[in-house]
């Protein structure tokens, strides 16, 4: 097994307290990329090194970034599903890498939703 550095206990600890954040809403949005392996297929891959990418560059830190299986829709992977706090999630769907660029910087830094990429704005559950 490999040894551990302080590094990699930093980053855990990070990476702990995002997710913790998220939970007792200290966090603005919630990214979900969707990896099942139809969206792996589609190039899923592609999507999440591009928002994480994206996310750094930006210097963004009030966000988590998860993952997920398949939300059964295979035929329109790659798929993200954005969650801004008081807001309806809303789910990208077709994604290319140029997609999930204009995404972080039009939805995830300003709020304002890349509409021609949306296949729906709000969940499908009912309260």
């Amino acid at each position: 097994m490999k040894k551990l550095k302080i590094g990699d206990l930093e980053k855990l600890r990070d990476k702990v307290k995002r997710t913790a954040e998220v939970r007792e809403g200290k966090c603005k949005a919630k990214i979900t990329v969707h990896m099942g392996t139809c969206g792996i297929a589609a190039g899923a891959r592609d999507i999440m090194a591009a928002l994480m990418d994206g996310i750094e560059r930006k210097k963004i830190k009030d966000v988590i970034v998860t993952t997920s299986g398949c939300a059964g829709l295979c035929s329109r992977e790659p798929m993200v599903t954005v969650e801004v706090v008081g807001k309806p999630p809303v789910k990208y769907v077709d994604l290319t890498v140029e997609k999930i660029k204009k995404i972080v910087n039009s939805h995830i830094e300003k709020g304002l939703i890349v509409k021609e990429c949306a296949l729906a704005i709000g969940s499908e559950r009912t309260h």
